[in-house]
């Protein structure tokens, strides 16, 4: 007995019973392989959902009108915006502390769902390591568009330049040895995750937003990204529910008044009662590779070297107050070529190991 199959070759229309049941089978477990390797086993999501948290509401002068046009200007009227979103999804016997996630500049949260190359994103990897994840758009980004100041959009072409300040390479060269797809796909990919403000949203409006997030989410490990840095460290200081900092190439930092080093990117300093809240809790903060020792050519190495330079003073500023603060600078370790983008790099489970393991040393895992 034989099954018929269309086909347009004829040494395949005929097909024993047997042979087309291997086959099937050979298919899937090569399906479920390549699954298994790039995905994991199973997630087991017990909740998930999303919300808004934080912002305000304005009110134009004025009486509204409803029975004039739509789209005819008018007063009387509220605009809800400078709010964060919120996409959380909670593993079945989830652990005690949730994570946190925002995002650095020109990025959304997408930035920690996945690379730029489909892999997993830190969301996932701590997802099946048992912590609830909530992921967020910032005020004036991504999901998070509404805003109550305006900004002006521009498409300036700019892709080079991030490739570049994000130490990928030196536009169009890749570094050698970089922990970065180098595929045409995945690099197009990784490029349309860049996002744009919508609003003209300040560093008060995000730290606002984001505790507002905490609220919500409870205790939990904060991690931030790059420019996410600077309000992260405000939010830990405004809610008590941040119970640890996980920072990912920070680019400014908060000092205490009269502490901070000359051109701080995080400011001239708050006050040391407000800044020691900062020591009540672990922190460790990431660099990659790439970074220079000595002053260089390119201004792109030149503000990593001085972004580094600043992380090591402010981590001696943060333990010389009774803090627990530990700048890791990866090839320092043996771990090298990493980009800006550290969670998503090609060794992002590794990162997310030595990670696992800090927050198990800090008795955050439980």
């Amino acid at each position: 007995m034989s099954i018929q199959i269309k086909s347009s070759n004829q040494k395949y229309s005929n097909i024993s019973p047997n042979v087309l049941l291997m086959c099937v089978v050979m298919v899937i477990m090569s399906s479920c392989a390549t699954t298994k390797e790039n995905r994991g086993d199973n997630l087991v999501i017990k909740n998930q959902g999303a919300f808004s948290a934080g912002g305000t509401v304005i009110k134009s002068e004025g009486t509204f009108d409803p029975l004039k046009p739509w789209n005819e200007a008018q007063g009387g009227q509220t605009r809800h915006g400078d709010h964060a979103d919120v996409f959380y999804q909670i593993p079945a016997n989830a652990k005690h502390n949730s994570m946190v996630f925002l995002h650095g500049y020109g990025q959304s949260r997408r930035s920690w769902q996945t690379t730029a190359d489909g892999r997993e994103g830190f969301a996932d990897i701590f997802l099946r390591k048992g912590y609830g994840v909530y992921l967020v758009d910032q005020p004036g980004r991504g999901e998070a568009g509404q805003t109550t100041k305006p900004i002006q959009i521009t498409a300036t072409p700019d892709d080079q330049t991030w490739f570049t300040q994000f130490r990928i390479g030196q536009a169009p060269n890749f570094y050698d040895g970089i922990q970065f797809p180098k595929d045409s796909l995945s690099l197009d990919k990784f490029f349309r995750m860049m996002t744009p403000n919508t609003g003209n949203v300040d560093e008060a409006t995000i730290v606002n937003a984001m505790s507002a997030v905490f609220d919500r989410s409870g205790d939990g490990i904060l991690f931030t990204h790059s420019a996410g840095g600077a309000p992260g460290w405000k939010t830990a200081i405004k809610n008590s529910r941040v119970k640890a900092i996980i920072a990912i190439e920070p680019g400014g930092f908060v000092f205490p008044e009269g502490e901070a080093p000359k051109g701080n990117r995080g400011g001239s300093g708050i006050p040391l009662e407000e800044f020691k809240k900062l020591t009540r809790i672990p922190i460790v903060v990431y660099y990659g590779d790439n970074i220079p020792n000595e002053e260089t050519n390119a201004a792109s190495l030149n503000f990593w070297r001085s972004v580094l330079t600043t992380a090591r003073q402010w981590a001696k500023v943060v333990n010389a107050h009774g803090g627990d603060a530990t700048v890791v600078h990866l090839p320092e370790i043996g771990i090298k070529g990493n980009t800006h983008f550290i969670m998503s790099d090609l060794n992002n489970k590794e990162i997310a190991s030595l990670l696992a393991k800090w927050l198990k040393e800090k008795e955050l895992d439980k």
